[in-house]
C-alpha cells in the first residue's frame, strides 16, 4: 500500500493505495473490470505526459518493459533528467533501465514494497499497475493540499466544495459519486459555464452525462479520454484509482482557479472567528445583564429593614435568608465565574485573532460586575448581622414584656378594692376601740402602700425601657402603665387623706393588743416578701453561656441558704397568732380573734409560705434544665469550633496550592491544568464538609448562640473562603487553557513559555499574578527588549502598555504579556490580506457582487457578507456592487457590539 504523509514526500504500503500482491487479492484489485479500467486509464495518462515528448505507449504491460519509455515519462513528467540508458535488447539491460526508473522513485520519497524490475520487464500486469499508481500518485496527486488535507482526502474535499451548489451531486467517494456523471459535468461548470449547460442534464441519463462531461473535457481542456463511460455505467463499484486519476487531471486543469481557492479559504477562516467573536460578545452582555438585574432585584431586599417588631417576624426573615445563601445565591456564583470565563477567552481570541479588546457596554464591565457583586456581599453580612441584633433585642423586649405583665397583675390584684376602701367612711359610725382599731389598720396599710412603692417604680421603668427599644405593643403598655400611675397617685391622695380624717376624729386607740400589733407589723414585711420571693422563683431569665446560668445556680444556692432564718421568722409569726387566740379562747373576748390592724391573716402566710417553699425545687429544675440547655451550647461551640477549624485551614492551604500553579511554578501547562482540574474535583469532594458544618451552623443559631470563643472562623467568612477557592480554581483553568491556545496557536516552545513565566514571577514579587507597569518594563528588558530610556523609549513603552492593557487597568496579567511576547512574530491574518483575498474573487475589481460571493463561498458565510457589505460607491459601479473593502476593514475595527 502507499501512503502520503504531510510532513515528507515518503511513500510507504501502509493506506489503500498500493500493496502486496496477497493485500491486492484480498480487496479484490485482481477483478477483471477494476484491472481493464485502470490499464485503459493509467495508458491515457502516461500518454497525456509521453506526447510531450512526440510518443506514446499502446500496451502498458508491454511498452514498458525496457524501461525506455518508463525513464522517458519520469523525465516529462519531473522536468528532470535520469541517467542515460542502457541501449542494448538482452534482459539485464531492461532490467537496468527499470532498475534506473524505480531507483528515481525511490529518491523522491517513495517506499517501493514488492516492486522489482524482474516483474516489470516479465510483463506483469498487476505490478506494472502498481508502478504506475505509484507514479500518480507521487507526481499528479500527492501535493494537491486543501485545509491541511492532502492527497485523496485534500482532493476529495475540492471536489465536494467545487460540487456544493449543484443539485442531485453528493460526491463522498471517488466510485460510486461519480457513476452518473453529474459530478464531472459539475466540476466543469463551476469553472467553465461557458462550455457546458448544466440545468439540461438529467441524473436519469447517466451515459449522456459522462460523453458529455469527457468530450467537452478532451476538446476544451486538453483532458484525454481516459474512462470508459459504458464501464463505469455496469461496474457495480468502479474503481476509484481510475477515477482519482481522471479527476486528479480535472484538479491541474483548473489550478490556476486554485488562487480564488485559497483567497476564499482566508475570507471563510477571518468570517467564522468574527462570527464566534460576535457570538461570544452577545452570551457575554446577556449573561452580564441578567446577573446584574438579579443582583438590582436582589439589593433592596438585603438593604431593608422593615419588620413586623416581633419575634418570630425576625426568624422568618432568617430562614429565608438562609434559603437564598443555599438555593439562589450558589447560581450566580457559578454564573459569575462563567461570565469571567466567558470574559477573558474572549479577549485572548481577538488578540489571537488581531482583532482589538472588547469593552463591554457601559456599566457591564467585569470591574463593574465585581464592584455589583462586592456591595452584594456587604449588603449580605449587614442584613445577616442586623438580624442577628434584632433577634437579640426581640428577644428582650419579651421578656421584658413579660416581665412587665407579670408584676403588672401582681399590682392590680393588690389594689384592687384599695379606692373603695380607703374612700369608706366606716369610721364614722365606730366606737372608740373599733376607731383605734381602724387607726392602726390605715398605719400597717401605709406601710403596706409604701412597700408596693419599688414595685410601681419597676413597672414604670420597664415601661420606659420597652418604649425606648421600640417594642411593637408599646401603646398598650403606656395605658396601662400610665393607668396604674394615676391610680397609684389616687391611692396616695386617698390615704392622706383618711389618715387626716381619723386624726380629726376622736382620739382613739385606748389600748392596742400588743399582739396585733407585732403580728401586723411582722405580717406586712413578711408577706411582702414572700410576695418579692414568689416572683424571683418565677421570675423569667435570658442567659446565653454557661458561666451566666451558673451565676444563677449560685446566686440560687445562697437564698437557699437563708430559707432556714425564714422559717425561723415564719414560725415566730404564727406564735403571735396563737398566742392571740389563746388569749382571745382564755378571757372569751367578742371579735378578739379579729386583728384591727391588718387584713392577713396566718393562713395566708401559711399559703404563701407553703407555695414559697414548693416553688423552690421548681426553680431547681428549671436552673437545671436551662444549665443544661447551656451546655448543649457549649458542645455546639465546639463542634462547629472544631470542623470550622478544619475546614478554614484546608480552604487556604487549597487557595495557596491553586495560587502556586496558577503562577506557572509547578510542570508544563499541561500539567497546571491536569493539577487544577484535580483540585477541581477535590474540592467538590470535599462540600460535604461545608455542608455538615451548616447543619451545625444552623443549630447554633436556632439555640440562639451569637458568640464563639473557640475558632476564629464565622460561617460567614468560609462560605466567603469556599466560593473565593471555586472562583479562583475556575479563573485559573481558564488562565492556563488560554495560555495554551496562544503557545499552540502563536508556535512557542515549552522552554520559550517557562522562560516568559519565570521572568514574569521574578518581578511579581507579591505573587499577584499580575505586574505594575515599572515591574513590566524591568521584565521586558530582562529578557532582552530594548527600551530607550530617552523621551522615545517611553513613547514607545506606552505604545506597548497600550497593547497589553487595553482598558487602563494599571497591570499588566501574563496572559497578555506571553501574546505580547509572540504576537509581533507571527503570521496573523490582517485586513490588507483579507482585501487582496477579496480582489482575487472580484477578479481585480474594486467591488464583488453577490453571485460572485455566492460561488465562491460557503452559503451561510456568502449572506453573512451580502447582508454586511454597504453598496460600492466608487467609479464604474454597476447594479448590486458591495464595498469589499470597508467591511474587510471593519472585520479588524471596533465591533457593533
Amino acid at each position: 500500500m502507499i501512503t502520503m504523509n504531510s510532513h515528507s514526500n515518503d511513500i510507504d504500503y501502509s493506506n489503500g493505495y498500493m500493496e502486496p500482491e496477497e493485500e491486492w487479492e484480498r480487496e479484490g484489485l485482481l477483478d477483471p473490470a477494476w484491472e481493464k479500467q485502470q490499464k485503459k486509464t493509467f495508458t491515457a495518462w502516461c500518454n497525456s505526459h509521453l506526447r510531450k515528448a512526440g510518443t506514446a505507449i499502446e500496451n502498458i504491460e508491454e511498452d514498458f518493459r525496457n524501461g525506455l519509455k518508463l525513464m522517458l515519462l519520469l523525465e516529462v513528467i519531473s522536468g528532470e533528467t535520469l541517467p542515460k540508458p542502457d541501449r542494448g535488447k538482452m534482459r539485464f539491460h531492461k532490467i537496468a533501465n527499470v532498475n534506473k526508473a524505480l531507483d528515481f522513485i525511490a529518491s523522491k520519497g517513495v517506499k517501493l514494497v514488492s516492486i522489482g524490475a524482474e516483474e516489470i520487464v516479465d510483463g506483469n500486469l498487476k505490478m506494472t499497475l502498481g508502478m504506475i499508481w505509484t507514479i500518480i500518485l507521487r507526481f499528479a496527486i500527492q501535493d494537491i493540499s486543501v485545509e491541511e488535507m492532502t492527497a485523496k482526502e485534500g482532493l476529495l474535499l475540492w471536489c465536494q466544495r467545487k460540487t456544493a451548489p449543484y443539485k442531485n451531486v453528493n460526491v463522498q467517494n471517488f466510485h460510486l459519486s461519480f457513476k452518473d456523471g453529474l459530478a464531472f459535468c459539475a466540476l466543469i461548470h463551476r469553472h467553465r459555464p461557458d462550455l457546458i449547460d448544466y440545468h439540461k442534464l438529467s441524473k436519469d441519463n447517466p451515459l449522456q452525462n459522462l460523453n458529455t462531461a469527457f468530450d467537452v473535457a478532451e476538446k476544451y481542456l486538453d483532458i484525454p479520454r481516459m474512462l470508459d463511460p459504458e464501464d463505469l455505467i455496469n461496474t457495480p463499484k468502479p474503481d476509484e484509482r481510475a477515477i482519482m486519476t481522471y479527476v486528479s487531471c480535472y484538479y491541474h486543469a483548473f489550478q490556476g482557479a486554485q488562487q480564488a481557492e485559497t483567497a476564499a479559504n482566508r475570507i471563510c477562516k477571518v468570517l467564522k472567528v468574527n462570527q464566534e467573536n460576535e457570538r461570544l460578545m452577545e452570551e457575554y452582555e446577556r449573561l452580564a445583564s441578567d446577573l446584574l438585574e438579579w443582583i438590582r432585584r436582589t439589593l433592596p431586599w438585603l438593604q431593608s429593614r422593615q419588620a413586623d417588631n416581633s419575634l418570630s417576624g425576625v426568624q422568618k426573615r432568617l430562614e429565608e435568608y438562609r434559603t437564598y445563601r443555599r438555593k439562589h445565591k450558589p447560581p450566580r456564583v457559578e454564573q459569575k465565574a462563567k461570565l469571567e470565563t466567558n470574559f477573558n477567552t474572549l479577549q485572548t481570541k481577538l488578540r489571537l485573532s488581531n482583532r482589538p479588546a472588547y469593552m463591554p457596554t457601559e456599566g457591564k464591565m467585569v470591574s463593574d460586575i465585581a464592584n455589583a457583586w462586592k456591595g452584594l456581599e456587604q449588603s449580605e453580612k449587614s442584613f445577616e448581622d442586623w438580624l442577628l441584633s434584632e433577634m437579640m433585642r426581640l428577644e428582650r423586649l419579651e421578656h421584658l414584656a413579660q416581665k412587665f405583665k407579670a408584676k403588672a397583675d401582681t399590682h392590680e390584684d393588690w389594689t384592687r378594692g384599695k379606692e373603695e376602701m380607703l374612700q369608706s367612711s366606716d369610721f364614722r359610725q365606730c366606737k372608740l376601740n373599733d376607731l383605734k382599731a381602724l387607726k392602726k389598720k390605715h398605719e400597717a396599710f401605709e406601710s403596706d402602700l409604701a412597700a408596693h412603692q419599688d414595685r410601681v417604680e419597676q413597672i414604670a421603668a420597664i415601661a420606659h425601657e420597652l418604649n425606648s427599644l421600640e417594642y411593637h405593643d408599646s401603646t398598650s403598655v403606656n395605658i396601662r402603665c400610665q393607668r396604674i400611675c394615676d391610680q397609684w397617685d389616687r391611692l396616695g391622695s386617698l390615704t392622706q387623706k383618711r389618715r387626716t380624717d381619723l386624726d380629726d376624729a376622736e382620739k382613739i386607740l385606748e389600748k392596742i393588743d400588743i399582739l396585733h400589733l407585732e403580728f401586723a407589723k411582722r405580717a406586712a414585711p413578711f408577706n411582702n416578701w414572700l410576695d418579692g420571693t414568689r416572683e424571683d422563683l418565677v421570675d423569667m431569665f435570658i442567659v446565653h453561656t454557661v458561666e451566666e446560668i451558673q451565676g444563677l445556680i449560685d446566686a440560687h444556692g445562697q437564698f437557699k441558704a437563708t430559707l432556714s432564718d425564714a422559717d425561723k421568722e415564719y414560725n415566730s409569726i404564727i406564735g403571735l397568732v396563737k398566742d392571740v387566740e389563746s388569749t382571745v379562747q382564755k378571757y372569751q373576748i367578742p371579735g378578739g380573734l379579729q386583728n384591727p390592724y391588718t387584713t392577713l391573716t396566718s393562713s395566708d402566710l401559711s399559703k404563701k409560705w407553703s407555695e414559697v417553699k414548693h416553688l423552690v425545687p421548681q426553680r431547681d429544675t428549671t436552673l437545671q434544665a436551662e444549665l443544661r440547655k447551656q451546655q448543649n451550647n457549649e458542645m455546639l461551640r465546639r463542634q462547629f469550633a472544631e470542623k470550622s477549624n478544619q475546614v478554614g485551614p484546608w480552604i487556604e492551604r487549597q487557595m495557596d496550592a491553586v495560587t502556586a500553579i496558577g503562577m506557572g511554578l509547578q510542570g508544563s501547562l499541561e500539567d497546571q491544568l491536569h493539577q487544577l482540574k484535580q483540585y477541581e474535583q477535590n474540592v467538590f469532594a470535599y462540600k460535604p464538609h461545608i455542608e455538615e458544618l451548616e447543619k451545625i451552623h444552623q443549630a447554633v443559631q436556632e439555640g440562639m448562640i451569637f458568640e464563639n470563643r473557640y475558632t476564629q472562623y464565622t460561617m460567614e467568612t468560609l462560605r466567603v473562603g469556599w466560593e473565593q477557592l471555586l472562583t479562583s480554581i475556575n479563573r485559573n483553568v481558564n488562565e492556563v487553557e488560554n495560555q495554551i491556545l496562544t503557545r499552540d496557536s502563536k508556535g512557542i516552545t515549552q522552554e520559550q513559555l517557562n522562560e516568559f513565566r519565570a521572568s514574569f514571577n521574578h518581578f511579581d514579587k507579591n505573587r499577584t499574578g499580575r505586574l505594575a507597569p515599572e515591574e513590566f518594563k524591568s521584565c521586558l528588558v530582562s529578557i532582552g527588549y530594548s527600551i530607550g530610556k530617552d523621551r522615545q523609549g517611553e513613547i514607545d513603552f506606552q505604545r506597548i502598555l497600550a497593547v497589553v492593557d487595553p482598558n487602563s487597568t494599571g497591570y499588566v496579567h501574563f496572559d497578555a504579556f506571553l501574546d505580547f511576547m509572540t504576537r509581533e512574530s507571527t503570521d496573523t491574518d490582517t485586513a490588507e490580506q483579507v482585501i487582496d483575498s477579496f480582489r482575487i474573487l472580484a477578479g481585480d475589481k474594486p467591488y464583488i457582487l453577490s453571485d460572485e460571493l455566492r460561488r465562491e463561498l460557503p452559503p451561510d458565510q456568502a449572506e453573512y457578507c451580502i447582508q454586511r457589505m454597504a453598496p460600492y460607491k466608487g467609479v464604474n459601479a454597476v447594479p448590486g456592487a458591495l464595498d469589499y473593502m470597508s467591511f474587510s476593514t471593519a472585520l479588524y475595527g471596533e465591533s457593533d457590539l
